[in-house]
């Protein structure tokens, strides 16, 4: 199956035929927003396209798709000022809604029959696509003997949940079931993350927040009854692993079961009836599970921040079959790394438990004083810190910065997930809150309490995306605290930046909410030093955020460096190596005050034809 131009194409050996005729530009199938953020780096490598978004039946007669309609989404520019064949500059040109457009993407479903060529549209309202296409994140999928289409949908404001039923022969659509609340109703507080939702043979298994936390409720497939509350607790299911249906159990993964960290996951099991509840995994171990094809085993890796993973296969009892590898960390420790120190302070509030992670620098003497850098991310769709092993160091954030010389802190404040949904729920409405940057304050101030190395003097902010914005955010609004901040890739104002985000955690219709989160407003409270790096062609977070925002900068007088990178992308990944040296640079002149070793890391290489096979 393959995309051509805007319609399905499907292939039999030598034969090929198209399922669909009538797509046309911005209203076409297989493509979503989704696609649009990847078409700078995919143009960059030489890729035509992204695989199309569908779903083959079980029983592959039929495919599940959809004609994506963007075509009164707001139109937005790219200039590349230095194409790859020497010529003159290229405008790009892509559909990009921000926050309170009047209009959205849409996705009608559709299903295709492949050996008869019939077309079976959803006889409903098209899904307003908050982000990505609905097949892709699994927000529509076969029921398994083929018989019915499943999906979800949320009205914009996002504040309900329905579950609906598609009959493939017809078209005909149904209600299974619906939930209402006064902010999202999510299927899963990780935004792109699978639904925590199973239709069974007569039941459906619901991932709910409405007590507080989140939890599984079954509810009867054909009259939408709410039958019980499978699961209950101050803690939150992650994830559906298994249903057994003969012995009417479901595993799952669940997080807040283990006092000393309640991000780590712990993999369960409970009867569909709410009884039995076990733990299959019983200890203090951080879990990430890979569940077999058969559905009889796991892959299960354990791990603590400063524990290395132990990989074994197990059954559902939690026996385990084999080990497959014992990680070691011999070699790495024989460099001088030291496993990062987890820690739980005080939020603002005094009350609130916070989490993070504090990595010491390289030669670490405790007679020294060192500079602070918080990588910051705010969420609120993701962690900031993982509970698991992670020698990298956060997205290749902290060791580098670490060996540099500074004390490294990641810190999850309230408004971001994995918790409660009150503690998710502090976000809402409040973006400009940046991940609750106050309870980044007081843990600083507690940590430096019990640890005389850390100078307060000198902290530095560095973060990349949504982690740019926060990082702004805190030269803006904590000046006393951070002294200078690396700025990558941010977005610094809302009214001018990705509808589905925004709008996911702002509100569908709150200008207000959007004006507080904006930089730009605020750019005049600069105080400390500040680097901007932004990349020509971002399509997920247009260049224009941070000219914007360096506009206004230099209308307030304020003193501040700037690095547009030509052709680069959201993730600067063919220049990464250069636009990180640069970050460290001036944290190292703007926080150490000196100048930086003349060394340099050696280039990222990118292999185009591993990124095909990754892309298809």
């Amino acid at each position: 199956m393959s995309r051509r131009g805007n319609d399905l194409w499907a292939r039999s050996g030598d034969r090929e035929w198209a399922l669909t005729t009538d797509g046309e530009q911005d209203h076409g199938y297989g493509y979503g927003p989704d696609c649009t953020s990847f078409r700078t780096l995919m143009r960059k490598f030489g890729l035509p396209h992204l695989p199309p978004a569908l779903a083959w039946s079980p029983d592959s007669t039929k495919v599940l798709a959809h004609r994506t309609d963007e075509r009164n989404v707001r139109l937005t520019h790219l200039v590349e000022s230095a194409p790859a064949d020497g010529g003159a500059p290229v405008v790009h040109t892509q559909r990009y809604g921000y926050a309170g457009d009047e209009h959205m993407s849409q996705a009608e479903l559709v299903v295709l029959d492949v050996a008869s060529g019939t077309v079976v549209r959803a006889q409903a309202e098209p899904l307003l696509m908050q982000q990505v296409s609905p097949i892709l994140t699994g927000w529509a999928w076969w029921a398994p003997d083929s018989s019915a289409v499943y999906y979800l949908a949320q009205p914009r404001d996002q504040r309900t949940l329905t579950l609906h039923r598609m009959d493939p022969a017809t078209g005909e659509v149904s209600v299974v079931l619906s939930e209402s609340g006064p902010t999202r109703v999510d299927p899963n507080q990780w935004l792109f993350e699978p639904a925590i939702i199973r239709v069974l043979d007569d039941e459906v298994l619901w991932f709910s927040q409405r007590d507080g936390w989140g939890h599984l409720y079954r509810y009867d497939l054909h009259t939408g009854e709410l039958l019980d509350q499978v699961t209950s607790g101050e803690w939150t299911v992650r994830q559906i692993l298994h249903v057994d249906e003969t012995d009417r159990f479901v595993y799952f993964t669940a997080s807040g079961l283990v006092p000393e960290d309640p991000y780590r996951r712990t993999v369960c099991r409970i009867g569909l009836d709410g009884t039995g509840f076990a733990r299959v995994t019983d200890d203090s171990l951080d879990h990430v599970v890979t569940v077999s094809e058969n559905k009889e085993y796991f892959v299960d890796s354990a791990s603590t921040v400063d524990t290395a993973p132990v990989t074994v296969v197990r059954d559902w009892t939690g026996r385990v079959l084999v080990e497959l590898e014992r990680a070691d960390i011999s070699r790495l420790l024989a460099t001088g790394w030291t496993a990062p120190e987890r820690f739980c302070v005080k939020a603002a509030d005094g009350e609130t438990d916070i989490y993070g992670v504090l990595y010491r620098p390289r030669g670490f003497d405790l007679s020294q004083s060192y500079p602070v850098v918080d990588t910051i991310y705010p969420g609120p769709q993701v962690n900031r810190v993982d509970p698991c092993f992670d020698p990298g160091g956060m997205g290749m954030d902290a060791e580098p910065l670490a060996a540099l010389g500074f004390v490294v802190v990641a810190i999850d404040g309230r408004g971001t997930l994995g918790r409660g949904k009150a503690f998710h729920d502090a976000s809402y409405g409040h973006i400009a809150d940046a991940g609750s940057l106050d309870d980044h304050v007081a843990a600083l101030h507690q940590l430096a309490a019990t640890r005389p190395w850390i100078d307060l003097d000198r902290v530095g902010a560095f973060g990349h995306s949504g982690g740019g914005f926060a990082t702004m955010r805190a030269l803006l609004t904590f000046p006393e605290t951070y002294k200078a901040g690396v700025s990558l890739s941010g977005w610094h104002d809302a009214r001018f930046f990705n509808r589905g985000f925004i709008e996911t955690f702002d509100g569908a219709n709150n200008p207000e909410a959007y004006a507080r989160s904006s930089n730009v407003d605020i750019a005049d409270r600069l105080e400390g030093k500040l680097l901007l790096v932004h990349g020509e062609m971002d399509d997920q977070v247009h260049a224009g955020q941070t000219l914007r925002l360096a506009d206004r900068l230099i209308a307030a007088g304020k003193d501040f460096e700037m690095l547009i990178v030509p052709g680069a992308e959201h993730m600067f990944i063919d220049c990464l190596s250069y636009v990180r040296t640069r970050s460290w640079d001036f944290l190292v002149r703007s926080l150490m005050g000196t100048e930086p070793p003349a060394y340099r890391p050696a280039p990222i290489a990118i292999d185009p034809e591993l990124l095909g096979e990754i892309f298809g």
